[in-house]
């Protein structure tokens, strides 16, 4: 059902008990996703917040259940939308800038008394827990609470993380033999309960937490269970900092003790373990595909504006990477607007037959003017539109204008030109060309435009200025070594990254996006070891899973334990192996 559907009285609301899976975002159902974005209120804890936030709609207000009300001395707090709310087990609710915010709120053993208030006044809340809220007893008591209180509600189920992390580790529960599976939460299982699953020779999953899985394999021990029975542990599952060990019931402990895996400072770090036959360690070697993606874990620098990093962080995420956006360089409007006025009432009058987009800044800017002047799409018509780059393509779809002309080999100033036809003044009324660039824009699409005939207005759409520093962590990081990777997809991201930040650390994996790039990159003393194969960020992105490929195919030839680079002996030597 959906939520703008539903007939809830104005007095109660209506509450959504949602489960947000294991910690994989991508694990979210599409009607978790649904219920998100028509929440008013969003009760999450910080273990899921991250997960949840991002489809919950602008001005939603985040309330935080775990958080302690000692610390808040205020008599009341506010909802953005219905006014003061009584302090006594209610949170501070609060919008800025029109973007959500967490904030205070009662302790656990409120939250179901939480969960109601914020459903008063007939607000939609969502209630999103860990997992699956049916195998969450604090979501099962406020269940309880709200039809107590005649509250309609809701449940939403999500991956728990008794399946979801095993199936993330490659770890399977069952087999073609369908042995019995139990499930135990060792944080509250009781002695029959560890007597009953020693007895079985299925399939035992234990949650627990990595401070507590060594007394759990000796309570399954005693219980009966054989102490060389495999068990693999997996801490952090379903997301890029998940680790996994295999052991035995009897060994396990001297496994994480080797591994010099530290405990969490509050002792709680959640664990998934698979005890049985079928968590062998010859299975996982076969069945790893998450720990096994070529970037697993690499914490990689993508130096460019938020806008163009998107796409990029997001198929890096598909290598198993986890992406760092610093933005190198700020757009701001040229200093002089007359000339791009002019430009633009020049398209609306018919004064060109081309318009060319080099960039998604060019769109941008182009687009806003258009707005300024209450115009839209429809002020292209008749007139031929250009762009070069994929995401430049994809903005002008946006904008509800689709290209005639995208270059079909390399996507730069000579790959447009190439497929840019001369002009002809039998087939082209106009010989005039607009084209809306930075003021630090090349001279070479203007050279060749104007040697196949055109006559071209080239005008400074935005001026690109050096970006403020990143946080003093994010510098240090960069160099010292925090980071994997660092992706250079022009010569002054080069530049400007070393200006504003450093030079990346020698165990940095230096990728560039073409030979241009590369030598920029040199010239700082910046060792290179990818190159894409064609001026491309995808094609950057997919060399450098390559290489991250390779660099692990030869670790596990050799016998050697799979790392990533930042994890590399302090003086280390590197290889030069530029692709």
């Amino acid at each position: 059902m959906s939520p703008t559907t539903l007939s809830a009285g104005p007095e109660h609301g209506h509450v959504t008990f949602l489960g947000a899976g294991p910690g994989d975002p991508g694990l979210l159902t599409l009607r978790a996703v649904e219920a998100l974005a028509h929440a008013d209120v969003l009760v999450a804890g910080h273990e899921v917040l991250d997960v949840v936030r991002t489809h919950a709609r602008q001005g939603v207000a985040v309330v935080n259940p775990d958080s302690d009300p000692s610390t808040d001395t205020s008599d009341a707090f506010t909802d953005p939308s219905s006014g003061p709310i009584p302090r006594s087990g209610t949170p501070q609710l609060t919008v800025v800038d029109g973007a959500s915010t967490t904030v205070g709120g009662p302790a656990v053993r409120d939250a179901a008394h939480l969960v109601m208030e914020a459903a008063r006044g007939g607000r939609r809340v969502v209630r999103a827990v860990s997992g699956d809220p049916g195998l969450d007893a604090y979501a099962a008591e406020e269940m309880l609470a709200c039809a107590a209180a005649g509250v309609p509600f809701e449940v939403v189920p999500g991956v728990a993380a008794a399946v979801g992390v095993p199936a993330y580790a490659g770890v399977p529960l069952r087999d073609a033999e369908g042995a019995d599976v139990r499930f135990v939460d060792a944080r509250t299982a009781s002695d029959r309960c560890w007597t009953e699953v020693g007895a079985s020779d299925g399939t035992v999953v234990v949650s627990t937490t990595l401070e507590s899985v060594a007394a759990a394999a000796g309570e399954l021990v005693s219980a009966g269970r054989k102490p060389d029975t495999p068990i693999t542990v997996t801490v952090a599952g379903t997301t890029t900092r998940q680790r996994t060990w295999t052991a035995t019931l009897g060994t396990i402990a001297q496994t994480l003790k080797q591994a010099k895996v530290l405990p969490s400072p509050d002792g709680v770090r959640p664990v998934i373990a698979v005890v049985g036959e079928r968590s062998a360690a010859a299975q996982r070697e076969q069945l790893s595909w998450f720990e096994s993606k070529p970037l697993f874990g690499w914490k990689v620098l993508v130096p460019r504006t938020k806008e163009q990093a998107a796409s990029l962080s997001d198929q890096l995420r598909s290598y198993g990477a986890v992406p760092h956006e610093v933005p190198t360089i700020a757009v701001e409007p040229p200093r002089t607007p007359q000339q791009m006025e002019r430009a633009v009432k020049g398209l609306v009058t018919g004064r060109y037959e081309w318009i060319a987009f080099t960039s998604v800044n060019a769109v941008k800017a182009v687009r806003e003017k258009f707005e300024e002047y209450g115009l839209d799409a429809r002020a292209f018509a008749g007139i031929k539109v250009a762009a070069v780059g994929e995401q430049t393509a994809k903005a002008l779809v946006a904008f509800g204008v689709k290209p005639d002309l995208v270059p079909s080999g390399e996507q730069s100033a000579a790959g447009l030109l190439e497929d840019w036809p001369p002009y002809d003044p039998v087939f082209d009324p106009i010989d005039r060309v607009f084209l809306p660039r930075a003021d630090i824009a090349t001279e070479t699409l203007v050279a060749g435009l104007i040697e196949l005939g055109w006559e071209v207005d080239d005008v400074t759409a935005y001026r690109t200025v050096r970006a403020s520093p990143p946080p003093a962590e994010t510098r240090e990081a960069i160099k010292g070594g925090g980071f994997d990777a660092v992706l250079f997809t022009s010569s002054s991201t080069v530049r400007n990254l070393v200006g504003i930040a450093g030079k990346p650390h020698n165990v940095t994996v230096i990728a560039c996006i073409g030979p241009a790039t590369a030598k920029t990159a040199e010239e700082h003393g910046l060792r290179v070891d990818v190159m894409a194969p064609e001026p491309s960020v995808h094609k950057l992105a997919e060399a450098l899973a390559e290489f991250g490929l390779r660099r692990r195919a030869a670790a596990l030839d050799a016998g050697d334990p799979v790392t990533r680079p930042s994890e590399r002996r302090p003086g280390a030597r590197r290889r030069r192996t530029t692709t």
